[in-house]
């Protein structure tokens, strides 16, 4: 059976490069980055390459790159880090009801600790009106936390606007920005962020390690006690084999940007016209046009989309239901909530996510398998028996 992978914003396959790069760092220059002899300073000077390759995607200084175990540590140390920073006995923060889980019950969890929340809320297109994290800040507010790409929509968040907002109230900025990095151009200056949040796994490098970008001056309280890796601000031995994966990944990526973009972004429109063509009552979930290049989510009327993910997977065919960290939860996608969608809707929709890899004879492969799919899931639905019996 052929096997087509259209699931790259759970993660994504390594990249060979990525994969060569690393290997020495397994078996040959397996030195502790903070070691002072020979097999140490090789591992310091492959941990500082990767820092200047992360940075260089972003745009930033490589003194503001924080090597983390992951975007979930990367959220938590900037959100957590910057609260318990802050002077003020009166904490407030900013956020937006479609954020990752690693923001939403991180916040959560201060908000059990006295910090106060606004989740803000977003429209049916999955876009954040800038106007309305406005009138949520307050005198107390210490951070904002937009996501720079939601990964379910792929929706992309004015980030700018919000950035401007933040730098005339003097408002701490973090985006996790786990799915944008590597995809589109993301220039931290532009932006306007004091921290970003990355993935290696996101971006064709391996799991198990990130970074935290913390613009120069940042107060950040670290996450971690220990030592003193990551100049004080995350202790533990470096990941040295991860960190060269991230940093060639980065680099990858960075050389390739522009052509890639548009690539995907032309196979991704060639698999969502070809569906919507084939399949009835088939929607567009957010924005059509602020949106990633990778990103397709479509709401498939009277199917459920486990069963429709595992009918695919029996042909050979591996999409998601959304985020693959709430695979398996019976409640309703809260980002499919969020914009409006019905608990009905928000189960038959399916996450469809294009990478460096997938080529046109992924896409031909899928638009031959997804319409007899559906039309076998909807004959044995009873809610679709009901409604076209009813027309």
């Amino acid at each position: 059976m052929r096997r087509v992978y259209l699931d790259n914003n759970a993660t994504t396959a390594v990249a060979p490069e990525v994969f060569e790069a690393m290997k020495p760092y397994y078996l040959e220059d397996y030195g502790n980055a903070s070691s002072i002899h020979w097999h140490g300073q090789r591992a310091r000077a492959a941990v500082e390459t990767a820092r200047e390759q992360v940075a260089r995607l972003m745009n930033a200084r490589p003194s503001e790159i924080v090597f983390t175990s992951g975007g979930t540590e990367a959220d938590n140390a900037a959100i957590v880090g910057i609260v318990e920073a802050a002077r003020s006995e009166s904490k407030h923060v900013v956020t937006t009801a479609i954020e990752h889980h690693a923001v939403l019950h991180t916040v959560k969890a201060l908000e059990k600790r006295g910090v106060k929340v606004t989740f803000v809320r977003v429209g049916s297109d999955g876009i954040v009106d800038p106007a309305d994290i406005e009138r949520a800040l307050r005198p107390e507010t210490v951070l904002i936390s937009v996501m720079h790409a939601n990964n379910e929509l792929g929706t992309i968040q004015p980030l700018e606007e919000i950035g401007r907002l933040a730098r005339e109230r003097d408002i701490c900025f973090h985006t996790d920005a786990v799915q944008s990095v590597g995809k589109i151009p993301v220039d931290v200056e532009r932006l306007g962020v004091d921290l970003l949040s990355l993935s290696a796994h996101k971006l064709h490098g391996p799991k198990g390690v990130g970074a935290l970008y913390v613009r120069k001056g940042t107060i950040l309280r670290p996450l971690l006690h220990g030592g003193h890796s990551e100049r004080d601000r995350r202790p533990g031995t470096e990941n040295v084999p991860g960190i060269v994966g991230l940093g060639k990944a980065a680099e990858l990526a960075h050389e390739h940007l522009a052509e890639e973009a548009a690539r995907v972004a032309a196979l991704r429109d060639q698999l969502e016209e070809g569906i919507l063509r084939a399949v009835p009552l088939v929607t567009v979930n957010g924005d059509r046009q602020r949106r990633l290049p990778t990103t397709s989510s479509l709401s498939f009327a009277h199917i459920e989309g486990e069963g429709f993910v595992i009918a695919m997977d029996l042909r050979g065919v591996a999409c998601s239901t959304g985020a693959a960290c709430s695979s398996g939860s019976v409640e309703p996608s809260h980002v499919l909530s969020a914009i409006g969608r019905t608990a009905e809707q928000a189960r038959s929709s399916i996450r469809f996510s294009l990478g460096r890899y997938t080529t046109a004879e992924d896409i031909s492969t899928a638009l031959e398998i997804i319409p007899a799919v559906a039309e076998r899931l909807r004959s044995v639905s009873p809610r679709f028996k009901t409604v076209t019996s009813d027309q």
